[in-house]
């Protein structure tokens, strides 16, 4: 598999994403996890994102698992801070998007020693005496403690070794780009904001992460499902898409079709022609959606598709297209 230059090492040029493994909108057994990790790998993808709040610690917990039986240099491991696990006093209310988690529940701490704590404990679910990226996660209301405090510990931890590289995980690229101008970042995870139905991340963030050597892991490359299946009911940044954006998605399915090709097929490889996207992180809950994952990656979609997508001004005009459409 293709490889890609992250601050001081390389990494795969296709992650797996584990918030589906954490139960995702549905609940998911140990033996599909377990599959779909071993599935990832042998496709030799050697990338792997987690987070604590990826079914509150399930998802830590079942990719650790399975890294733990691997060599430890022969992939690099993705986790994020911001958020601590813990019980609540009563019982534990029902989340709206994890499905069949344990009883903790997430807590937000973006101060430097909430975030210490954080890292050990997702080293203990995790089973590992390290991972390779330490992201804040979603720090959107908190950005004055998320610079004061999460970001101090990270760059501590990054300046002693214990970590390769820091940044960003949010579902927004305006804070990210704040981020990128006052602390020393390396890479910033993006989801859902480059995408063909979503190309915010041109305005500013793409210029200065390439001006200032940022790598983009690119995540919600399927907007949450509307890009892999646009029809009623398909979810659109973890919400239920509205009317106007399922009407996008059909335009694009259409314009798919009749070039003889899948959405997500466009969806992916459109992404990743980007010169920015260090890594493309595509989650899954099961193997075979790893292995569609893959083909849809290689599959081949026509030069014509995307010179009719250009032509019909589907996306910003400043978008890079394969090939150079």
């Amino acid at each position: 598999m293709k490889r890609s230059r992250l601050g001081t090492f390389e990494v795969t040029s296709i992650g797996l994403g584990t918030a589906p493994l954490g139960g995702l909108f549905a609940p998911v057994n140990d033996a599909d996890a377990e599959a779909t990790i071993e599935r990832a790998w042998s496709a030799g993808i050697r990338f792997y994102d987690t987070a604590p709040l990826y079914g509150f610690g399930l998802a830590e917990r079942r990719l650790g698992a399975f890294l733990r039986q691997q060599p430890r240099d022969s992939y690099a491991v993705s986790t994020k801070v911001g958020r601590l696990l813990r019980a609540p006093d009563g019982p534990a209310a029902e989340d709206d998007h994890y499905k069949g988690t344990p009883r903790e529940r997430p807590v937000f701490d973006f101060s430097h020693d909430g975030v210490m704590r954080s890292v050990e404990e997702s080293l203990v679910r995790l089973g590992l005496d390290r991972v390779d990226v330490l992201l804040v996660h979603d720090p959107d209301d908190h950005y004055d403690a998320a610079v004061a405090g999460a970001f101090r510990a990270l760059q501590r931890l990054r300046s002693d070794g214990t970590v390769k590289a820091i940044g960003a995980g949010m579902n927004q690229s305006e804070m990210l780009v704040r981020f990128a101008e006052v602390v020393p970042v390396d890479c910033f995870l993006l989801a859902g904001r480059y995408t063909l139905l979503d190309q915010g991340a041109l305005d500013a963030l793409f210029p200065v992460c390439a001006t200032k050597n940022i790598g983009i892991l690119l995540g919600g490359i399927y907007n949450s499902g509307i890009l892999a299946n646009p029809s009623a009911g398909a979810k659109f940044n973890y919400q239920d898409a509205d009317a106007n954006l399922i009407a996008r998605a059909r335009e694009l399915d259409e314009l798919c079709r009749k070039h003889g090709t899948e959405l997500k097929a466009a969806a992916l490889q459109f992404c990743i022609a980007h010169p920015a996207v260090t890594v493309a992180v595509l989650g899954a809950r099961n193997a075979a959606e790893v292995a569609d994952n893959i083909a849809m990656s290689q599959s081949v979609v026509p030069p014509a598709f995307w010179q009719e997508l250009r032509a019909r001004k589907l996306v910003d005009a400043r978008a890079p297209l394969p090939g150079g459409a």
